[in-house]
């Protein structure tokens, strides 16, 4: 059989095999001797036995993976920003969009909040560089249904600046979401989350999110060990103006006849996107080449 971890905890995998039901499976000792370990959201194959129980036989291809959290196979990052208390800083946003196209992750831009502010200048950021980019609300119920459509039938993580309402998003995309949550840690043995622990749940759209304290900050240090020359790469709206600079090997940060410094100049490309990364730029470059992404290759 074929399913999805949505949970591991002590040795055991949590897999969803899509009648409902969680099996809790051992991994075989080859992943062990392979050096392989089984994230969530893995794809996998398994043996079911008696009970609840099974044995985890095999990984199928991943598409993507993150060390920390722990996790495989995201469809997208949903980043939940705000332009009300507390208000979001783009570098939070940037860094994280950034890390998710150098993983081939989609993004989703959130604009929480919109009661309270609009948070224009945010929208026109993110919709000019190319992002799916919503208003909501989660208190007046403003742009739910339009997120929800999004995430159908996805494996999305939700992330964010603390206190932008990532938990209050999911609970009016399905209400009672934390109260469903608790309940499935309680039958699996688990008390309170902590950021530690990563756990995909379904919802009654189809589609599988991240518990949000498990996502509250995506570690970031990893993308910023990628070679600077690679970054370019994942600002999506550089992507018609990286072959037209004048000098091969331009790093687009201050250098003449810079096509990608022409288009912030025209407004083509968002200045802020373009501050935050001049900003990565710099502190990728002071990494050193051996702890580099890639570096080893």
């Amino acid at each position: 059989m074929e399913g999805v971890i949505l949970k591991a905890l002590s040795g055991f995998y949590y897999v969803d095999g899509g009648d409902g039901r969680l099996i809790a499976c051992r991994g075989r000792g080859k992943f062990r001797h392979q050096k392989l370990t089984p994230l969530v959201g893995d794809r996998v194959s398994f043996t079911p036995l008696e009970g609840e129980s099974g044995i985890l036989d095999g990984i199928l291809p991943r598409k993507n993976q993150f060390q920390r959290p722990a996790v495989a196979n995201i469809d997208q990052l949903v980043v939940v920003a705000s332009g009300a208390v507390p208000v979001t800083d783009p570098f939070l946003i940037d860094r994280v969009v950034s890390m998710a196209e150098g993983r081939g992750c989609e993004s989703i831009v959130v604009l929480n909040k919109c009661d309270l502010d609009g948070a224009e200048e945010l929208y026109r950021t993110y919709v000019q560089a190319g992002f799916a980019t919503l208003r909501v609300s989660a208190e007046t119920g403003e742009g739910i249904p339009a997120l929800a459509r999004l995430i159908a039938g996805k494996v999305s993580a939700f992330t964010g600046n603390s206190g932008v309402g990532k938990s209050s998003i999911l609970n009016a995309l399905q209400p009672g979401f934390r109260l469903r949550v608790g309940e499935i840690s309680d039958k699996l043995g688990r008390g309170r989350h902590t950021t530690r622990h990563v756990e995909l749940f379904r919802l009654d759209n189809g589609a599988i999110v991240a518990d949000t304290p498990g996502f509250s900050s995506f570690d970031t240090e990893e993308m910023e060990t990628r070679r600077p020359e690679e970054l370019a790469r994942t600002f999506r709206e550089f992507a018609p103006y990286l072959e037209q600079c004048r000098f091969t090997g331009c790093s687009h940060v201050k250098e003449k006849g810079c096509a990608v410094l022409e288009a912030v100049k025209l407004g083509a490309i968002p200045k802020s996107r373009h501050t935050s990364y001049v900003r990565l730029y710099e502190q990728a470059k002071e990494v050193p080449q051996w702890q580099r992404k890639g570096s080893a290759d």
